[in-house]
């Protein structure tokens, strides 16, 4: 039997949503954003052991949001890191750390926690493809044209080969926990590149353009959408 982890990770600023609350922690259809996206993988097929990455400071904040909306989902919070890359890699390092460094048996998915839109049957999926490949993502192929450059130098590029990355990101352990030990890149832009920096290749999985990523003000509003339409 494998051991299944999701590392929810919410440790950004909400810098771009003009507010001074990070923005896994603004308020979706009556609740905080966080709660639906750890709903969403605590209702899979999997049974998954849910951790949530948190900056320390906003530990008490949380505590005291999981009894004002009476939050029961079972979970873990630990720590994160200055960076998105750090967070990640505390989370392996907490779950090596369950496993007594044993992750040979284990899968590990990883996910923004402002992504709240994402369904049970995506994310069952996912793990099943991650026991056939050691890195599964999801992806969308991109519906705009592409450029690659500056304003004065740039080239179009064939939108036919191009993929916007989405999480869930899903890893075979002994595979992450071994790439989380490389220091941190600049060409880390997410958790496959790191994985893929030592050599591995990265499954796509088609995903869903009503997975996004709630990073501006607006996008409260489209998620709010998108989750109805979920439970219609």
């Amino acid at each position: 039997m494998q051991n299944r982890y999701a590392i929810i990770v919410a440790g950004g600023s909400g810098s771009r949503m003009k507010s001074n609350l990070p923005k896994q922690f603004l308020l979706l259809d009556g609740k905080p954003i966080a709660m639906h996206t750890l709903e969403r993988f605590a209702y899979t097929e999997n049974e998954l052991r849910l951790i949530l990455v948190l900056h320390a400071d906003m530990f008490s904040f949380w505590d005291e949001l999981c009894e004002k909306y009476d939050f029961q989902i079972p979970h873990t919070v630990i720590a994160g890191g200055d960076t998105r890359f750090q967070s990640v890699r505390n989370g392996i390092h907490y779950i090596a750390e369950q496993q007594h460094q044993f992750l040979g048996n284990t899968l590990i998915a990883i996910h923004d926690a402002a992504r709240p839109v994402i369904t049970s049957e995506t994310i069952d999926y996912c793990f099943e493809q991650a026991v056939l490949y050691p890195a599964t993502i999801l992806a969308v192929p991109s519906t705009n044209s592409i450029r690659q450059g500056n304003v004065e130098e740039n080239k179009a590029l064939d939108r036919e080969n191009i993929w916007i990355v989405q999480t869930p990101q899903i890893f075979q352990g002994h595979i992450l926990h071994q790439a989380f030990q490389q220091d941190e890149l600049p060409s880390f832009t997410d958790d496959a590149s790191v994985v893929e920096k030592l050599g591995y290749s990265v499954h796509l999985i088609p995903g869903d353009h009503r997975n996004i990523k709630i990073t501006f003000p607006e996008d409260i509003s489209i998620a709010q959408f998108y989750l109805k339409s979920l439970t219609d």
